[in-house]
């Protein structure tokens, strides 16, 4: 989808060409001298319109308005979560015509938030998937162009990081959402050899023998089962100094989960193919940095395998070697992602990170606590919570704080090894995040827990490339405050 930006009064939005014209009506809106201010006037008279988030009118052929469909949309107080909700009601009826080509016209100074939550939830409703369909029904809606009363530098820059959002979050819901017969975890490391090209980024792809040779004994565990071969991708994107710590991204690639010897029941086992949503996520942030190109560094880790009950799959009770060197009994095998990503955590430890975190669809207990609303939060170190937890927020992909307190990890003892691989079924998210605090103590870590919010299921089933959003804004925020010292240095230098 074609997305643009421009500044735009009511009285030029009325020559507007488009299929279909929406005016986003604030509640404090006061009405121009224009074709569109009179509907609204007289709409606001007969008190059938007000302007308060997710009310909308629609009209055709209005005078004096050059596009045949005309929507008023209530915007309320213009925040973003009002915006996002206006969106929501209306949407489904542009989808249902024939609207390609719409303008959206924002008679009100739009802030950076707001305008990020009206692009990307455009873009939300929009999204059609269609790579595996013999004839595809491609998107509908081409051709977005958003008026805004004033387009500066500060608006234009918010608009350039929610399209680059877009594009992150549209390549993560397309692998999430590919069949695992069409999203291997060959085909995830080729899919990252294409996204990080360019003289800012480099990609490595391990297969069994080199991750063998790293001593990945508990993601190779899991890999056993399968006749897939393992690969453990390797992303660096170098957007600053290389003695600039990096942010290190681990996303679980686990590209369909049976359950191993420990079976899941069949219904709904379709949807575990985006089990490797943490992975996709991945994928999704380094497209977009690969289109912002801010000044950071980021590593992205992919540990990718596939989870199947063959005759040489991990059993209930096997004792294996982690990369750390700790030994871990599998009481359960289909809790096997995170003997992968403890692998990767390990491995994490080589890049001397300024933060590691860890994203994976790794718990139905989390969605049990949190539903879809938020991903549930679970970190070492303050600071880092609360940067991700302030990036969910702004990005309208939320996230929530959980509990580590040390008495969660009483059930992970074990008789025959260092650590069990599950604890009773009581706080399951917490102990699944302890079991992974074990492997992150030489950095500050952060786990998101995405097993509710990644995607949706039933008549909406789809991926929803969450948390890119909220990664995303978390990376632009590191790289703003990385810059911070060397200006401050500077004047430093100045007044001395």
């Amino acid at each position: 989808m074609n997305l643009e930006i421009c500044q735009l009064s009511l009285a030029q939005a009325c020559q507007d060409k488009s299929d279909a014209l929406m005016v986003l009506v604030p509640e404090a809106f006061k009405p121009g001298q224009d074709a569109i201010s009179a509907l609204m006037a007289h709409a606001i008279q007969a008190k059938d319109f007000d302007g308060k988030s997710g009310q909308w009118l629609a009209a055709y052929r209005t005078a004096g308005v050059t596009a045949s469909q005309l929507f008023l949309v209530g915007a309320g107080q213009g925040t973003a979560a009002h915006i996002k909700a206006a969106m929501v009601a209306v949407m489904p009826r542009i989808k249902s015509g024939q609207v390609k080509k719409l303008t959206v016209a924002c008679p009100f100074p739009l802030e950076g938030s707001a305008l990020q939550a009206l692009v990307i939830s455009l873009a939300e409703a929009s999204y059609v998937y269609t790579s595996t369909q013999s004839k595809p029904k491609p998107r509908q809606l081409k051709s977005v162009r958003i008026g805004v009363s004033h387009c500066n530098a500060t608006v234009q820059t918010a608009f350039d990081v929610a399209k680059a959002t877009v594009v992150g979050v549209e390549f993560a819901k397309e692998w999430a959402n590919r069949p695992a017969n069409h999203a291997t975890p060959t085909a995830l490391g080729l899919a990252a050899q294409s996204v990080a090209q360019g003289g800012k980024f480099s990609c490595d792809v391990l297969g069994p023998k080199e991750v063998a040779h790293l001593g990945m004994g508990s993601f190779m565990a899991v890999a056993k089962g399968s006749r897939e071969p393992l690969r453990f991708i390797v992303m660096r994107y170098q957007g600053a100094a290389k003695s600039l710590a990096p942010v290190v991204l681990v996303g679980k690639g686990i590209t369909f989960d049976t359950g191993g010897i420990s079976i899941k029941p069949a219904a709904e086992m379709d949807e575990m193919k985006f089990d490797m949503s943490g992975a996709a996520s991945v994928l999704g942030v380094f497209k977009t940095l690969s289109l912002l190109k801010p000044a950071l560094n980021v590593v992205g880790l992919i540990p990718a395998c596939e989870n199947m009950p063959d005759g040489l799959a991990v059993k209930p009770g096997d004792v294996v070697t982690s990369m750390s060197g700790q030994t871990i009994e599998i009481l359960n095998t289909d809790a096997e992602g995170r003997l992968v990503l403890c692998d990767a955590l390990t491995y994490a430890e080589r890049f001397k990170p300024a933060a590691v975190i860890d994203i994976a669809t790794l718990t139905g207990a989390c969605v049990i606590a949190l539903g879809g609303v938020r991903s549930g939060l679970f970190a070492s170190d303050d600071a880092l919570a609360q940067a991700l937890h302030l990036a969910g927020e702004e990005a309208m992909d939320l996230c929530w704080r959980m509990p580590l307190d040390e008495a969660y990890a009483e059930g992970l003892k074990s008789n025959f090894a260092d650590v069990a691989n599950v604890a009773g079924r009581a706080g399951g998210a917490v102990s699944a995040a302890k079991f992974l605090q074990r492997f992150a103590k030489a950095f500050p870590w952060a786990h998101l827990d995405i097993a509710g919010t990644a995607w949706k299921s039933g008549a909406a089933k789809g991926a929803t490339g969450r948390p890119v959003g909220l990664l995303i804004h978390y990376l632009l925020a590191q790289a703003g405050r990385s810059a911070a010292p060397a200006k401050s240095a500077v004047r430093r230098k100045v007044n001395a």
